[in-house]
């Protein structure tokens, strides 16, 4: 008991004493120094005294799938400052292969007594998923916010970037360059944003009086290796552009590209979609599609303190509108024969 109120003294800035009386719930203790108290125990790992268990946390937690892909520190980044400029403090909650599953963080963030959840590209973009975690959630009545495309049944506030215009504004740059076979990269066919994507595609090339057969849409993981996977199959299929549905999938198929001798842009063009950390330093520079992910991160932090302080905010899905941001890794369509 000593060495607890000692180190949660300590983490706080206060005495043994107030943290004594925080403890006791004894009055006497301002509601900031209490908060920050009771902060300190759920962050040093320690049980709230039983009197005190009723109450949440001024903790949330960020479930994110991974953190390889730059996109989500960036996200991280943004709405772990946001929460604390509202006086939260983030909890990272980070996937990892054979580990700790979404589902597991989710039942220790409860145990946690967290205020809140912001997920980050969760399972709930998968249609075939399990997601029974997310109805303890809804059960709970704890405040929830999924950032980016969510299966439809899924009843909380969500923040997305608008897959559809994301397609459009890169295949009609690609068109614009003269491409006229276009293939696409995109996530496992349950994935609501890719499903998204191909949709947008295939409208948008149809409006370009083009054709987007099922031969010119691969799936991939998410990753490097996915994309150069994916665009090998493509690149053998003869097409001149790639829209991929991540920059490290994009990254993928200009090595695809490379590997077989092809030059980025004057034999294929890709375009990557996020506008991720470092893109402005690949070799080419990437072209991609820029997610507003500040205007986003704050609108989520927004939605979720609106939820914990008990005010009904709008369950439909925001939508936030993409940037295509043009760099050298998209050109001219090479000429033929």
């Amino acid at each position: 008991m000593t060495r607890r109120l000692a180190e949660v003294a300590r983490k706080v800035g206060v005495s043994e004493a107030t943290v004594s009386r925080v403890l006791n719930d004894k009055p006497g203790v301002s509601e900031s120094t209490r908060a920050a108290v009771l902060t300190a125990l759920d962050v040093l790992g320690y049980e709230r005294p039983t009197q005190l268990r009723g109450e949440r946390a001024r903790l949330v937690g960020l479930v994110l799938p991974e953190l390889q892909n730059p996109i989500f520190p960036a996200f991280a980044e943004v709405v772990g400052g946001a929460l604390a400029q509202q006086g939260f403090t983030p909890v990272l909650c980070t996937q990892t292969a054979g580990g700790v599953s979404e589902a597991d963080y989710v039942d220790l963030l409860l145990q946690q007594h967290v205020s809140g959840v912001v997920f980050f590209g969760g399972l709930y973009a998968q249609a075939d998923s399990p997601h029974d975690h997310y109805d303890r959630l809804a059960e709970r009545g704890l405040p929830t916010v999924l950032l980016n495309a969510a299966i439809e049944d899924l009843d909380f506030p969500r923040v997305s970037c608008d897959d559809a215009v994301a397609v459009e504004q890169a295949v009609g740059h690609l068109v614009s360059l003269g491409h006229r076979r276009i293939g696409m990269v995109l996530g496992p066919p349950d994935h609501v944003p890719s499903r998204r994507k191909l949709a947008a595609g295939r409208t948008a090339a149809e409006r370009a009086g083009l054709e987007l057969p099922d031969s010119s849409v691969e799936r991939a993981l998410f990753s490097l290796e996915g994309g150069q996977a994916a665009a090998t199959r493509l690149l053998n299929q003869g097409v001149t552009a790639i829209v991929c549905a991540s920059d490290p999938l994009a990254l993928g198929a200009v090595r695809a590209a490379r590997r077989r001798g092809m030059s980025v842009p004057d034999d294929v063009s890709v375009v990557g979609y996020d506008d991720s950390s470092f893109m402005t330093c690949t070799d080419p520079p990437l072209t991609t599609v820029r997610q507003p992910i500040e205007a986003m991160g704050r609108a989520a932090v927004e939605l979720l303190a609106g939820e914990i302080a008990g005010v009904r905010v709008t369950h439909d899905e925001l939508l936030f509108e993409p940037e295509l941001v043009v760099r050298r890794s998209t050109g001219p369509a090479p000429a033929r024969g």
